[in-house]
């Protein structure tokens, strides 16, 4: 008798086309923690600290809706160097469009009350983006399994901005990187395109293939907007903004408008539908459903 294959969730995913289209977990502030043993499967709630420490945290991240991620960067530890201090970061996407962040570094349990503080202070302009790898196989194999090639390609080319981080959502699309605080959600990255892909959006081109989306806009703002780069061209973080939608049913008419040259408004329909029942993650056998978001029209008023 032979051995049943194993099963990846990544790997069925593409094999059945599951869209990326509209797939950006929300999230407008988040919260990294540097963590460099071992991760457990629920991230930072897994964490043996002082339970009164983490409920702090853990309170003021819930108030602004913030993520918290475990981050490090990739690679062993050389053992003839000391570990130094941990670093952690609030990084914050304001609805202007302002990037902030604030870091700062710990060493034990009652530093996260300053973590919590700093989630109350808006944070400092100028800092470089961070980009997040999901690399969390105790969550999901596949995060594994695909992120490490794409956070030690990145890492090897800009090792200051690159981070290895838990779970941020839809393991089937791995490996997932989310540029942040901008909040950009890119997915079925590999060791090669990974770097394209960064490289244009550091250079303000954002394109829509493997784009999710923008995790400040709900799903189908996500799939209007990528469908804009995908008709007129890559673009800006803020080169378009979502300014009206209706929603009748299950179908969204979503207005995206722009700055020269690009067009001052286009009108997008999209529609929402739910796929047949699939196993959607590695660790989870039950079959689930999800809603695709499906973009029917186009056009400029």
């Amino acid at each position: 008798m032979t051995a049943e294959r194993r099963f990846f969730c990544a790997d069925a995913a593409e094999a059945r086309g599951d869209p990326l289209l509209g797939t950006a977990p929300y999230g407008v502030v988040w919260v990294l923690l540097e963590y460099r043993g071992g991760w457990p499967a629920d991230g930072f709630d897994g964490l043996g600290l002082d339970p009164g420490a983490k409920a702090l945290l853990y309170s003021a991240a819930q108030a602004v809706r913030a993520r918290i991620l475990l981050v490090r960067r990739h690679g062993r530890e050389r053992p003839d160097r000391p570990a130094g201090p941990r670093r952690w970061a609030v990084l914050r996407h304001d609805r202007s469009g302002a990037h902030r962040q604030r870091w700062g570094t710990w060493y034990g349990d009652e530093d996260l009350a300053r973590i919590a503080g700093a989630l109350e202070r808006p944070g400092e302009l100028g800092h470089p983006p961070v980009v997040l790898v999901c690399t969390h196989g105790r969550h999901d194999a596949c995060c594994a399994v695909r992120g490490r090639p794409v956070v030690r390609a990145l890492s090897e080319r800009w090792p200051d901005l690159v981070w290895e981080c838990t779970h941020v959502g839809g393991d089937r699309f791995a490996a997932n990187v989310v540029v942040a605080p901008d909040g950009t959600s890119y997915g079925r990255l590999d060791a090669r395109s990974c770097l394209a892909v960064v490289d244009a959006h550091l250079a303000g081109r954002i394109g829509p293939d493997h784009l999710r989306g923008y995790t400040d806009l709900p799903p189908p703002h996500q799939a209007a907007v990528t469908a804009v780069l995908r008709r007129f061209g890559p673009a800006g973080r803020h080169d378009y903004a979502v300014t009206a939608t209706t929603r009748v049913g299950d179908h969204w008419r979503v207005r995206v408008t722009g700055s020269p040259p690009r067009p001052a408004a286009v009108d997008v329909e999209v529609r929402a539908h739910r796929t047949p029942a699939h196993r959607l993650t590695c660790n989870g056998p039950a079959k689930s459903t999800a809603v695709v978001y499906e973009v029917v029209s186009l056009g400029v008023p």
